[in-house]
């Protein structure tokens, strides 16, 4: 990991460089994308099929594109027993969370005879995208179902390639039969985005899309986006630990660790006040190492965006985790609460040393959808939040509309939109004749 003293020249060119790491910056893939769109919105099926074929090495069909029961069933069977215990512990956790995210319609009416409200209501559909190939990420899958069910979507739809053997992975299939999945489809890539988007013959279109992919799977969602909507465009994963001198270097080293191991493109970042910690953080690393199973991995990741930044003050470092935004912040000092006031751009905020970043990855509730690439200055965690929507609730009596129709015939007049007037202006026109 590189080792960088604070100021302000440092800080911008750390940003700018942490910025290319954004799907924004893909744009030579866009062109393989939109083609592939296209085709699927063309041809449907036969599109979704030959994509399959072509980039998955398997044949699917209208008769075998779905899950089937069966297979739903073989999949129980194949799951480690361990694995689905904590699965459904998991859910528990991650349900009641979200359980306290739900919102509800809510109406005001006054004396004089107006009542105002909003209208809460859930999408119909959504379909949520789970990657296959390198990686299963069971967990993903009950993050991104989880709120959807809780919001009170009618049909959750999820898309995950299939394997060589045109099967989809047993532990994928029974977390999301856990979580409430209510049809399941053998294709992935940005095929599977525009058939969610487009709809086909054997794949439903949905209202929204979520979950993570590769490259193609991002710029398929930011293709697709307006004609539904989409949670994020997802970058790599990132973690900044906000540190002083009271911090265990050996467990900070294993937290930035555990979310450079994702991809070569991952973050990992300590912002610390105590240079002898981060002398302490950098030889603990180098340990772990030895003996970690993704090393590759770990190394080039740490090799590209692996950085130390010394900071004079916590007050300067605060800043610089503040600019940075970073999906992961953990905060590990001699007062972290305090320290936690200060943060305003985090997508999930660890606090203390016992809680680290892994435990929101699996078990604790909070969604592990988290803004990344700086977006956690406007953005925020996947919730139920995603899954409604608000319809607003007007309701005046003539008696009402009577005390204000000039003030708005007025405005109207003012922009111009004379049937604007008009529309207010004719439910008086008999007026005192």
């Amino acid at each position: 990991m590189r080792v960088i003293t604070l100021d302000e020249n440092s800080r911008k060119n750390l940003l700018d460089e942490l910025l290319k790491r954004s799907p924004n910056h893909y744009g030579a893939y866009a062109d393989r994308v939109n083609a592939i769109i296209e085709d699927v919105k063309k041809d449907g099926d036969k599109a979704l099929f030959s994509y399959t074929e072509r980039f998955d090495g398997v044949h699917i069909d209208a008769g075998s594109i779905r899950v089937t029961k069966e297979e739903i069933e073989e999949a129980y069977r194949l799951v480690d027993p361990e694995l689905l215990e904590v699965i459904r512990k998991a859910l528990v956790n991650i349900r009641s969370y979200h359980e306290k995210q739900k919102r509800y319609s809510w109406f005001d009416s006054k004396p004089d005879g107006t009542l105002l409200g909003q209208k809460i209501s859930a999408l119909a559909s959504c379909g949520v995208y789970v990657p296959g190939g390198k990686a299963v990420y069971p967990s993903s899958v009950l993050m991104n179902i989880v709120p959807a069910k809780v919001a009170g979507v009618e049909r959750i739809i999820m898309t995950t390639p299939p394997g060589k053997d045109g099967k989809v992975c047993a532990n994928t299939l029974v977390a999301a039969c856990e979580a409430g999945a209510d049809e399941i489809y053998k294709v992935g890539g940005a095929q599977a985005i525009a058939a969610l988007a487009y709809g086909t013959e054997s794949v439903p279109k949905v209202d929204k899309i979520v979950g993570p992919g590769n490259i193609y799977v991002a710029l398929a969602k930011k293709a697709v986006y307006g004609f539904v909507s989409i949670d994020s465009i997802a970058g790599p994963s990132e973690i900044l630990v906000l540190a002083d001198e009271t911090a265990n270097p050996r467990y900070v080293a294993a937290d930035l660790l555990s979310q450079a191991e994702h991809d070569e493109m991952a973050s990992a970042i300590l912002v610390t006040t105590s240079r002898e910690l981060a002398e302490k953080v950098q030889t603990e690393i180098n340990g772990f190492l030895e003996k970690l199973s993704r090393r590759a991995i770990l190394e080039k990741s740490l090799e590209n965006y692996g950085y130390i930044l010394i900071a004079d003050s916590m007050e300067e470092a605060v800043k610089a985790a503040n600019e940075i935004a970073s999906e992961h912040l953990e905060i590990v000092t001699r007062d972290p609460f305090q320290v936690m006031t200060k943060i305003r751009n985090a997508g999930a905020i660890f606090i203390g040393e016992y809680a680290s970043e892994p435990l929101g990855d699996y078990f604790a509730g909070p969604n592990h959808v988290l803004p990344t690439n700086g977006t956690a200055k406007f953005f925020s965690p996947l919730s139920v939040d995603d899954f409604i929507k608000k319809s607003s609730i007007v309701y005046y009596s003539r008696e009402a509309l009577e005390t204000v129709h000039e003030d708005i015939e007025t405005f109207a007049k003012a922009e111009g939109l004379t049937a604007h007037a008009n529309s207010i202006a004719v439910r008086f026109e008999n007026q005192g004749k």
